[in-house]
């Protein structure tokens, strides 16, 4: 089997866990505390940022010419498409630089990025592009999920359609593509910590949306 489906059947649980999650399940019912959402925004910041520095590390490393074009082109993507709405929410909802800095990065936030770090000194560049894949696959099928129906408050809305369109859809396609066949090259020991990876990816992403829900602290 691809790696995208062994890793996919393997994570199921959580990602239905993701799906069926409050957050989500209110933000498109358009009810989320706006509380919840500006917390949401404040440590996902400090995530996209790590994100975006993940892909040009992994870059820098691996050896495949494919991969190294993916993941330059995935940061760039980034920082043109999610990466800007998010500063066109902070900008919307009134979010200084003052409050950035004073809100401490909440545990979930800050274990799940060490996490990802972690793939690039203990396993590979494969591993370490496998345990990313989950953000941007989850939150697209949450986006194409949730499309169907919207949400009622605009801001939300907008929130949904960052994902749920046919550019991410296809660009998700690339990714899984790329990563089945790196990990069909890869031997079976760099193949269980691509699973891996990609399973505690996962698992933290639903832990995102409990520390949102919760304003987790330390």
């Amino acid at each position: 089997m691809t790696f995208t489906k062994i890793a996919r059947e393997e994570a199921a649980f959580y990602w239905e866990k993701s799906f069926e999650h409050p957050f989500i399940q209110r933000l498109a019912a358009g009810d989320l505390e706006s509380e919840i959402f500006r917390y949401y925004l404040l440590q996902d910041r400090y995530y996209l940022e790590h994100f975006s520095k993940l892909y040009s590390k992994i870059a820098e490393q691996t050896n495949d010419q494919e991969a190294q074009q993916q993941l330059k082109e995935n940061a760039e993507n980034l920082k043109l498409g999610e990466m800007a709405i998010r500063k066109e929410f902070f900008s919307e909802l009134a979010i200084s630089d003052q409050e950035i800095l004073e809100t401490p990065i909440a545990p979930t936030a800050y274990h799940y990025v060490s996490h990802m770090y972690r793939q690039l000194v203990d396993g590979t560049p494969n591993t370490a592009f496998a345990g990313m894949l989950p953000c941007a696959w989850l939150y697209q099928e949450i986006g194409v999920r949730l499309i169907e129906t919207g949400s009622p408050d605009s801001l939300y809305q907008r929130w949904i359609e960052t994902y749920a369109g046919e550019a991410a859809a296809e660009g998700i396609k690339k990714e899984c593509a790329l990563l089945d066949r790196l990990y069909q090259e890869s031997l079976k020991k760099e193949q269980q910590q691509m699973i891996q990876a990609f399973v505690i990816s996962s698992k933290m992403e639903y832990a995102f949306w409990e520390m949102a829900v919760k304003l987790e602290k330390w």
